[in-house]
């Protein structure tokens, strides 16, 4: 199957930038898996990027490094947050990302605070 986002392939961190309600962009660096043409991020529940999307759909997507330096070309894509009440959904994003990321495992364990949630990623405009 072909991928919608064939320039993150190989990448392991991808730049996701959100945007204000002025139309200023905010970059952030996040782990993301893919499966079925479909991105997963996983996040804080009450991040600034979530509350963007909430007003916001439209995201740029990049491959970068660590530190979000950017080292390939963006594309326009768009989010949603899944739905605490959408359990199987957050569960299949959870898991793939446990497969690309074992340190992800790890530190889930020592973040007793931390309220995940998760977002999903397409191509082309959700309805």
């Amino acid at each position: 199957m072909s991928s919608h986002f064939p320039h993150l392939t190989r990448e392991r961190f991808m730049s996701l930038t959100t945007f204000r309600k002025t139309g200023v962009g905010v970059p952030t660096p996040v782990w993301f898996a893919e499966e079925d043409g479909k991105l997963y991020v996983i996040t804080q529940q009450n991040s600034g990027k979530v509350k963007r999307i909430r007003n916001n759909s439209r995201v740029e997507i990049a491959p970068c490094t660590m530190r979000g330096k950017v080292t390939g070309p963006a594309q326009e894509a768009f989010a949603r947050e899944i739905s605490l009440d959408d359990e199987p959904t957050r569960a299949h994003a959870d898991r793939i990302l446990n497969r690309k990321y074992f340190l992800k495992r790890i530190m889930m364990l020592f973040n007793r605070g931390y309220q995940p949630t998760y977002l999903e990623i397409h191509a082309k405009e959700l309805p």
